[in-house]
């Protein structure tokens, strides 16, 4: 009779595979204040709590190149936005520290939102990137941040409605 072997890929098998331990150790979100990217951050920090994994949340500051022919101050705007941001994600953190251990980062970037959230994904070796739906008419036409992050094809993309 012929010995049975242990496949290679089967728990306590010789290839030295571990259970648990093989999950996402960076998991991106994009943020940018809007009620479905607080609901993609919220979703991606149960992902991460679950995984162990690192919750980084991005906030990508966009270059509005005619609002400066009106007079606007742009740059005070937009910096203005990922401050708040930053406070509301700060006062959550703070609230939940006790019920949730997690391990997150903030980051704030300027640009195209797709190439800034595209760039920060590979910087961190994100093993997800999660985004909220786009709630813009626009997009439909055009297409959305989500849609050319999953069109990308380059980390696996999470869309929250």
């Amino acid at each position: 009779m012929a010995e049975e072997k242990t496949p290679e890929w089967a728990p306590g098998a010789a290839s030295g595979f571990e259970l648990g331990t093989d999950g996402p150790k960076v998991i991106l979100v994009g943020i940018d204040g809007s009620d479905a990217a607080w609901r993609a951050a919220a979703y991606a920090a149960g992902l991460a709590r679950r995984q162990n994994a690192l919750l980084a949340m991005v906030y990508v500051r966009q270059w509005m190149s005619m609002a400066g022919a009106y007079g606007a101050d742009v740059q005070a705007v937009t910096a203005e936005v990922a401050d708040d941001l930053a406070r509301e994600i700060q006062r959550h953190a703070e609230q939940v520290k006790d019920v949730y251990a997690i391990r997150w980062k903030f980051l704030t970037r300027r640009g195209d939102p797709y190439f800034e959230l595209a760039a920060a994904a590979d910087e961190l070796k994100a093993d997800a990137v999660v985004v909220g739906a786009s709630e813009k008419a626009g997009h439909r036409l055009v297409g959305s941040v989500a849609v050319r992050l999953v069109k990308a094809g380059r980390w696996p993309v999470t869309v929250v409605p």
